[in-house]
């Protein structure tokens, strides 16, 4: 099992940023590798929701169906793979600093399955490198749009 976080401070407001996060149509956006994602279930938002996702990693292709598993509007969303390659849980946490200020933090889990088991250490740091990335770039994103 993979486990890395991630934590970013966005001068946007709280609502702003939880809007464009929990909208997965907006993941290819912000998220390195990421080529499509779209909804899968009716809105509105909610555990239960589904989409399905297009991204490749370490030039492997990966289709992904998710589920939300948990969600609490404006504060927290947490998806998880239904069907992958790559079995995956993703928690993110949306926190007020200020009137336009907001925290993003981040908790992935992963597991690489037998395919990357020997590089299991190396996959940490790879992984951990490109999900700082993914939030820098949605910092830079967000705070581009006011």
């Amino acid at each position: 099992m993979i486990r890395v976080t991630a934590a970013v401070e966005i001068d946007r407001p709280a609502d702003d940023v939880f809007d464009f996060l929990s909208n997965f149509e907006n993941n290819p956006l912000w998220q390195g590798g990421m080529l499509e994602a779209r909804f899968t279930s009716d809105p509105p938002l909610r555990e239960g929701s589904t989409y399905e996702q297009v991204a490749t990693f370490l030039k492997r292709r990966i289709v992904s169906t998710f589920e939300v598993v948990g969600y609490d509007a404006g504060r927290f969303i947490s998806i998880a793979t239904m069907n992958s390659s790559f079995p995956i849980r993703v928690t993110r946490r949306v926190e007020v600093l200020g009137d336009a200020k907001t925290r993003v933090s981040a908790e992935i889990e992963g597991d690489p399955g037998w395919y990357f088991l020997i590089a299991s250490p190396l996959l940490r740091f790879v992984v951990q490198r490109s999900v700082n990335k993914d939030y820098a770039n949605l910092k830079r994103i967000l705070e581009s749009q006011s």
